[in-house]
């Protein structure tokens, strides 16, 4: 009998639990999935203590974009309760910050970029940041723009770690996500084509595959 793992899911900026609805569905039998609520804080610090205050004492984290940033806080802030990281559409430092959004587009438009999926994902994407509402779009935003230097929290990464990206992301490019892999020790990098920003919602199948391998992978 497999040991369920607890895994907590961590939303992109503006996103909900919907972007992840596909993976609770498919990895039931390999995990305990949880989504994390990065709703109320506005600096990631704040986001990563809310999610650890009620996460299980040991447990797998995944996190799409702004998650992925909360996920290496909470790495930072607690090592050794983080089994395994993964993390979409992450860069590696703040060297390039996040464009405002009037800048990138609206959230229905910007993370996706494949065509074949605007009518898709559109519709979805947009009614998650009407759930989200402007108001906790604007803290999200707001612990994004004024994230400290994720290198320490890089740094402290001594488990199993997945690294992806969409090919076609314009928010965090492939060569952003790869410089992350490269300073994590023994990570996996995977290169979604035909992708964006938001992967499991885009590519949920691959994703759902990448996570099973992540999750299946010895300890550290």
């Amino acid at each position: 009998m497999i040991n369920r793992i607890p895994l907590i899911l961590l939303p992109a900026l503006g996103c909900d639990g919907q972007l992840w609805s596909r993976q609770v569905l498919d990895l039931g039998d390999l995990s305990h999935p949880q989504l994390g609520d990065l709703s109320v804080d506005d600096t990631l610090a704040g986001m990563a203590q809310r999610v650890l205050a009620h996460a299980p004492p040991r447990f797998a984290v995944a996190g799409v974009s702004l998650g992925g940033y909360v996920a290496l806080e909470m790495i930072r802030l607690a090592p050794e309760r983080i089994a395994r990281i993964a993390l979409f559409g992450t860069r590696a430092s703040m060297q390039s910050r996040p464009r405002t959004m009037a800048e990138q587009g609206t959230l229905a438009t910007a993370p996706h970029a494949d065509p074949a999926l605007t009518s898709i994902i559109s519709g979805p994407v947009q009614a998650m940041a009407e759930r989200v509402g402007p108001d906790v779009f604007a803290r999200q935003q707001r612990a994004l723009l004024e994230r400290p230097d994720i290198g320490p929290a890089i740094d402290a990464v001594r488990v199993p770690a997945l690294v992806a990206v969409g090919d076609r992301d314009r928010i965090c490019l492939p060569e952003d996500a790869r410089q992350l892999a490269e300073r994590i020790p023994g990570a996996r990098f995977h290169l979604l084509r035909h992708c964006g920003h938001l992967p499991p919602m885009e590519r949920p199948g691959e994703v759902t595959m990448l996570l099973r391998d992540w999750l299946k992978a010895s300890p550290a």
